[in-house]
């Protein structure tokens, strides 16, 4: 793990975040423009390879983390605490670190699920108990630990990525 501190004094993963710290946006090292090549442009393929096209989002509307948003991409989404979540939310501790939740997007049938996850927390739709697969409707409201969030949908049956190619 490559585990950085900014000047600031926060401590985060540089390998997920790069050179930004997630809390306070400061950088830590800008790379020089001297440094690069004359010319030096990446190929059009690497930069479209990296790119996750967003489905939908959540945003945080109480807890420790108000007004942030976490993207939603196509297929299984694990959100919880740690590093290697797909949806990584800090600041709450009543969410698990791993799986406390998974939310999915499915392409084929243009809708998102919340499913349960796997670890000990409940995850709250609309305030009833998430035990089954459940389809979200735009602007459900869903309860992670002490934390609150509203589901905003790209995708569906008015917009998909595929149909833009």
């Amino acid at each position: 793990m490559s585990l950085v501190r900014c000047p600031n004094g926060h401590v985060f993963n540089a390998r997920r975040y790069g050179n930004t710290c997630p809390y306070c946006q400061m950088k830590l090292k800008e790379e020089a423009e001297e440094k690069k090549p004359l010319g030096f442009e990446p190929a059009m393929e690497l930069l479209e390879e990296d790119i996750l096209p967003v489905c939908g989002w959540l945003v945080c509307i109480s807890g420790a983390r108000v007004g942030m948003d976490y993207k939603i991409h196509s297929g299984k989404n694990f959100v919880g605490r740690g590093d290697d979540m797909d949806i990584q939310i800090l600041g709450d501790n009543e969410i698990n670190r791993k799986n406390h939740t998974i939310i999915v997007y499915d392409q084929k049938k243009r809708n998102t699920v919340i499913l349960p996850g796997d670890a000990a927390g409940l995850a709250y739709l609309n305030e009833e108990a998430v035990y089954v697969p459940t389809e979200l409707r735009p602007y459900d409201v869903i309860e992670l630990g002490k934390s609150r969030f509203l589901f905003v949908p790209l995708c569906g049956e008015n917009f998909e990525w595929n149909d833009q190619k």
